[in-house]
């Protein structure tokens, strides 16, 4: 019977290979868990992948404080930052499954039990959960426990041929010192003693012992018989492809897992909508706008252009990966306490009356003076016209509006059917919507904030009250009805930063959708307040650009600003945090002038 490889050869017991190796194990097995999974997800969906569940269960677990944190922490990279962390975190529990596993391999198998039932609870309680979405954890973890019980085993056995070859070399170098063969010389002969013959040609047997292979040492036998030399020449050449073989187990599942992972890319990619946005043609509004009015854009450097650019207006949302949904089976549901149901498809949108509007959206996680806010042209149909084509009951108060990954909102009616341009927006500056802002359709209402108006890849909307309702952010603690607070920024100067002496441009933005912005002024050193320049808009439901004329001198300067609107009111100095509905103060930057 052959001796167990991953056994001291002296003594039998286990052999624990070195932390460092447990380390490797850990991280390979994880590497080869979330390829499997990643291609799997790959063929049943991106929303099963262990790492996407795991980061949307985050997302809606964690504390409505520590997301305002990382938002105003990490910016638009909130997302990547979270995945991030997830991947560090999994990398330090996976070493750590390695380590133990090594030392016993059913406290590896319970740790990957328990990565692997992570996965699993994130799948499972995602809200747009299907059956299929379990399978990748669970390819995932039958693969890694393959692994990592090749692994142990290649690096339990590398270990014990390592102790045996470290045996045979001590056994020959103390046979080797007591017979003078190839050991360090011996002591000179005693006088008298017979003169040493000629050493024995190699391959020549010793008294009594088997013949050696030329070029081997010949040592005592071992107990039991076996003959030392012959199974000191033959260790070596037994041991050198036993200590690779965790290096190549390795390195086969590293390969197979980049390989997974990138296939399982692929397959994902497969769904992108690219193709399908780049061929829509968009309709001709029922109304088309008029130019913009000249002086709307006061073209100052570092100030916010009147439009922002679709690739810079900020995306704030609780999608870990973007929802990929085809015009073609695009559909829309309205009930709830509506007279009868509709069902709209994209199609039947863009056959219905189109309006398009300039309005401005701000995200209620803005800190004051903060950068998420954007202007934009919108393009769509009108919301109080298809509640009306529904026929809204009495008493309804609340569309509670779901996105295709599960996302709600909660718009108030009244807002809705007030008269303001709240419409389905299929259109963003002129192009069908960018993906990261909700294609193919997105809700869009001027004067609340976005958590409230303006869920994306919207896919239903239900007729309802405040009470028997609640949206994703209302149960975390947030107003259910969140209009837009009049705010300014002061975009120049920047804060921190060094201004000249002399003349220079203080400007920024002011809003107050809705109601309009009236009048900005800005103040210096705590001074009077002064009346800023204001530019022309098209409408109350965008920002609105300003700028006051400033003869900075020397030394360090602090700058407030503050908007007034149409309906009277002047933001206030109070400061409070964004939520529960919005952040408020005066935005103040400090400017040393030279």
């Amino acid at each position: 019977m052959s001796p167990d490889p991953t056994t001291e050869p002296s003594t039998g017991a286990p052999v624990r290979p070195g932390i460092i190796t447990g380390v490797l194990t850990g991280l390979i097995t994880a590497a080869v868990a979330l390829g499997i999974g990643q291609l799997v997800a790959g063929l049943t969906g991106p929303q099963g992948s262990p790492v996407v569940a795991v980061g949307g269960a985050t997302i809606d677990l964690t504390p409505p404080p520590v997301k305002d944190f990382a938002i105003t922490a990490f910016g638009a990279n909130d997302k990547t930052a979270l995945v991030t962390g997830i991947l560090v975190l999994l990398a330090v529990f996976a070493a750590l499954i390695g380590v133990v596993a090594m030392r016993r391999f059913s406290y590896g198998v319970a740790g990957l039990a328990a990565f692997t039932a992570i996965g699993l609870a994130a799948a499972l309680t995602r809200p747009t959960f299907t059956p299929v979405d379990v399978l990748p954890s669970l390819a995932g973890g039958a693969a890694g426990l393959l692994v990592l019980h090749r692994l142990v085993r290649s690096a339990r056995a590398d270990a014990a041929l390592d102790a045996g070859a470290a045996l045979d070399a001590g056994a020959a170098l103390d046979a080797g010192t007591a017979l003078g063969d190839g050991g360090p010389p011996g002591p000179p002969p005693l006088p008298g003693a017979a003169p040493a013959g000629p050493a024995a040609p190699a391959g020549a047997a010793r008294p009594g012992s088997e013949p050696v292979a030329p070029g081997a040492s010949w040592v005592p036998a071992r107990p039991g018989g076996e003959p030392a030399g012959r199974h000191a020449a033959a260790r070596p050449a037994a041991a050198a492809p036993g200590r690779r073989t965790f290096l190549l187990t390795g390195s086969v599942a590293l390969v197979a897992a980049g390989a997974s992972g990138l296939v399982g890319r692929a397959l994902a990619e497969r769904t992108s909508v690219s193709t399908a946005r780049a061929a829509i043609r968009l309709p001709r509004p029922a109304r088309s706008l008029p130019s913009l009015p000249p002086g709307t854009d006061l073209d100052i450097p570092g100030l916010s252009p009147f439009v922002t650019p679709n690739g810079a207006f900020y995306r704030v949302d609780t999608a870990l990966i973007l929802p990929q949904v085809a015009p073609s089976s695009w559909q829309l549901r309205i009930h709830g306490m509506v007279t009868h149901e509709l069902t709209v498809t994209f199609d039947d949108l863009l056959k219905m009356p189109i309006t398009e509007d300039w309005i401005t959206l701000c995200c209620v996680s803005n800190p004051v003076g903060g950068p998420y806010i954007g202007n934009a042209r919108w393009l769509g149909t009108s919301v109080a016209r298809l509640l009306r084509a529904a026929g809204i009951r009495s008493g309804a108060q609340q569309l509670l509006c779901t996105s295709v990954d599960g996302f709600t909102s909660g718009t108030p009616v009244q807002t809705v059917m007030d008269g303001r341009d709240a419409m389905l927006a299929v259109a963003m500056n002129g192009t069908p919507l960018p993906v990261a802002h909700g294609f193919p359709a997105r809700l869009v209402v001027p004067g609340l904030y976005g958590y409230v108006s303006a869920c994306k890849w919207i896919t239903d909307i239900k007729v309802t009250t405040f009470a028997n309702e609640y949206a994703y952010w209302a149960q975390r603690g947030w107003s259910q009805q969140a209009p837009v607070k009049t705010e300014s920024r002061i975009d120049v100067p920047k804060g921190n930063t060094a201004v000249k002496a002399g003349r220079t441009a203080i400007a920024g933005v002011a809003w107050a959708q809705h109601k309009g912005i009236e009048a900005v002024e800005v103040r210096i050193d705590g001074g009077d307040w002064r009346q800023a320049r204001l530019a022309a808009v098209p409408g109350i439901d965008t920002w609105r650009q300003w700028v006051l004329d400033w003869n900075a001198t020397r030394g360090n300067h602090v700058i407030e600003a503050r908007a007034t609107d149409k309906t009277g009111y002047t933001q206030t100095a109070a400061q409070a945090p964004p939520p529960p509905n919005g952040a408020t103060g005066y935005p103040t930057v400090t400017v040393t002038v030279q």
